[in-house]
C-alpha cells in the first residue's frame, strides 16, 4: 500500500462520498488529531456506474485536524490523512476491487455547503451524471489536484499532475 504525506482530504465520500487519507495515522499522534472514519455506502445502478455499487473501508486509519473555524465554531479548514483502502463491489456480480484511497487533503468548508479540496491522492471521487467536469463514474484520482464541490454537489476536479482510474470499469460485468 502506498503511503503519502501532505495536506489531506476527507473524501471517501466525496464522492458521494469521499473520505480523506494519507500518511499513516500513527504518524499523526500530535495534539488535535482525531479519528475520521469512513462509513460504508451504497449507490444504485446508474448513479455512478451502470450497476449498483457498495463501498466499505477494509483499512481505515484516517485522522483529521481542524486548522481553522468559522465564527460560530464550526470547522472551516480541516486536514485529513491516513491509510484508507475501500472495497468497491458490484453488488450484482460480486466483483470487487480494493481501492487505495489513502491520499491527504486540506478541505475548506464554505458556509453555503460548498467545499474546496487541495489534494495529494489517491482519493476516491464519485461523480453523478451531469454533476461534474468528469463523466459519471467512481474514480481513484491519484496525484496533485484540486476539487471544488458546489452547494448543489457539482464537482469541478482540476488535475494539476494527476491521473484518473474509473473503478466502474474494474468491476463491470465481463463482456460476452
Amino acid at each position: 500500500m502506498r503511503r503519502t504525506a501532505l495536506a489531506p482530504l476527507a473524501l471517501a465520500a466525496v464522492l458521494f462520498t469521499a473520505q480523506p487519507a494519507s500518511a499513516s495515522a500513527s504518524a499523526a499522534t500530535g495534539p488535535g488529531w482525531e479519528p475520521a472514519p469512513s462509513a460504508p455506502w451504497d449507490v444504485g445502478a446508474g448513479a455512478r456506474c451502470d450497476f449498483p455499487v457498495h463501498g466499505e473501508p477494509v483499512v481505515d486509519e484516517v485522522v483529521r485536524r481542524v486548522l481553522g473555524t468559522h465564527p460560530d465554531g464550526s470547522a472551516r479548514h480541516v486536514a485529513y490523512q491516513g491509510d484508507l483502502v475501500v472495497r468497491v463491489t458490484n453488488t450484482g456480480t460480486g466483483a470487487f476491487y480494493d481501492a487505495d484511497a489513502g491520499g491527504s487533503a486540506v478541505v475548506e468548508y464554505g458556509r453555503d455547503g460548498s467545499q474546496s479540496w487541495t489534494v495529494r491522492g489517491p482519493v476516491l471521487v464519485g461523480v453523478g451524471e451531469g454533476q461534474g467536469n468528469l463523466p459519471r463514474g467512481l474514480y481513484i484520482v491519484d496525484g496533485v489536484f484540486t476539487m471544488r464541490i458546489s452547494p448543489t454537489g457539482y464537482k469541478d476536479v482540476r488535475l494539476l499532475h494527476a491521473t484518473t482510474d474509473n473503478l466502474c470499469d474494474r468491476i463491470a460485468p465481463a463482456a460476452t
